[in-house]
């Protein structure tokens, strides 16, 4: 350990460089650091090691990068570009740009362009820092295709065992489409995320949820368009084949899929929505 720095087993703290202003300890969500007084370097509760859940917030607020901790250091932790940072007025006007791409072209999107995209993902927020989200990234076009055909396949049983279930989903309009040529559940886009977790953990559902939001907004900053598949992901959460299909690792659930590619069309003015309904207290 480099000289001038008070080694503890959680995080280490450079007595060069901190101004004892107790900023880490404020922004610490578990609460476990502490500074005991304005002449002291901060310090970890008893529970410290059984309660840090990673997150990494009292090193990045740290202004002075003076704290280190057992997970990541300043150095390691990509500094923010203020410049960088859009407006209030560019936020609205990128949120209201952003629409539901039911339509795609028939062009696949590179590989390395999906994986950037799932990168920034990856930096969305989870309950207690868990991280629990994984994707199985359905590429192959014709894959994609034969999955809904297999979505068809579990309408087509719910429409025989559980007739007012399928009609309260349109379920009989939507086989009649697809006999037609009509691809309602994937929409023939390229691609196809699906978001899972483990079954038993209580954070994965909020968390995928999150991710393919996050997902869905990253995806058009990238000039691609998404699309919630809820047909789909309500076939690979119920229907025993589907998920024997989806071959997810054991204890694994799907909480959401997401089709993914490139728009057919563009948007040219931002569609009415209802007004904002508040109750304040």
């Amino acid at each position: 350990m480099c000289s001038g720095k008070d080694e503890m087993s959680l995080f280490t703290v450079d007595k060069g460089k901190c101004r004892k202003d107790g900023i880490c300890a404020a922004v610490c969500p578990a609460w476990i650091i502490e500074l005991k007084n304005s002449s002291e370097t901060p310090t970890p509760i008893d529970d410290a090691e059984t309660l840090c859940i990673n997150c990494g917030h009292c090193v990045v607020a740290c202004p002075h990068g003076a704290l280190s901790h057992r997970a990541m250091t300043p150095e390691q932790c990509a500094p923010l570009v203020r410049e960088l940072q859009p407006d209030s007025e560019q936020v609205r006007q990128f949120l209201s740009s952003r629409r539901s791409i039911r339509t795609y072209q028939d062009k696949a999107v590179e590989r390395s362009l999906l994986t950037r995209i799932v990168d920034i993902v990856r930096l969305a927020p989870s309950g207690i820092n868990s991280q629990p989200v994984e994707w199985l990234i359905i590429y192959d076009s014709k894959e994609v295709q034969r999955l809904a055909g297999c979505v068809i396949d579990w309408m087509r049983v719910m429409l025989k065992d559980r007739p007012q279930f399928a009609a309260s989903l349109r379920m009989d309009r939507t086989v009649r489409g697809w006999e037609s040529g009509k691809d309602s559940i994937c929409r023939q886009a390229p691609h196809l995320f699906i978001a899972h977790g483990e079954k038993d953990n209580p954070m994965a559902a909020s968390s995928c949820t999150i991710a393919l939001t996050y997902l869905e907004l990253v995806a058009h900053a990238f000039g691609l368009g998404a699309c919630w598949a809820g047909y789909f992901d309500a076939a690979a959460r119920f229907w025993p084949p589907m998920k024997k299909e989806l071959g997810l690792p054991v204890g694994h659930v799907s909480f959401g899929a997401m089709m993914v590619g490139f728009p057919k069309f563009n948007y040219y003015r931002v569609p009415l929505r209802r007004e904002t309904r508040i109750t304040w207290r």
